[in-house]
């Protein structure tokens, strides 16, 4: 082993992560098992290291750690992931769609609610007869429909 292997907290503050966090991706097998220094320490060699920021950049591409794992393993059986990246890339693109499809139409019903809310009397929003009217008469309205 050459001085150029990191230690694993080396490693963690290079790539700004905890180092249980490198431990775990080892446990799942995203990266090989960490070779040992003389004191029983785990350390890394840069293409390692490399390894680990391609994970944490496809984390933040909001990539499933099996998603990941199976780009890393088309590579290790000497094939370009790329096709599966795109397929990837066009399903997250879809259910990001979807999701701010949905967070738009929550976004006017909260502010149909505020707008509501604004229009009461301060009487009326502290009406006692029921927990909030505010929910329960869009509640009731939603499941009279």
């Amino acid at each position: 082993m050459n001085s150029k292997h990191k230690q694993i907290g080396e490693a963690a503050r290079e790539l700004d992560i905890n180092p249980k966090t490198i431990r775990y991706y080892e446990e799942i097998g995203l990266i090989p098992e960490a070779q040992r220094n003389q004191s029983g320490f785990r350390v890394y060699s840069q293409e390692e290291i490399d390894r680990l920021a391609f994970i944490l950049r496809a984390r933040t591409l909001d990539f499933s750690l099996d998603d990941i794992g199976e780009i890393l393993a088309l590579r290790e059986q000497g094939e370009a992931p790329c096709l599966y990246v795109i397929e990837l890339v066009q399903q997250r693109i879809a259910e990001i769609g979807t999701k701010i499809s949905a967070l738009n139409q929550l976004r006017h019903e909260l502010e149909d609610v505020q707008q509501m809310a604004q229009a009461l009397p301060d009487e009326n929003i502290l009406n006692k007869d029921c927990i909030c009217h505010l929910i329960e008469d869009r509640a009731l309205a939603k499941y009279r429909a």
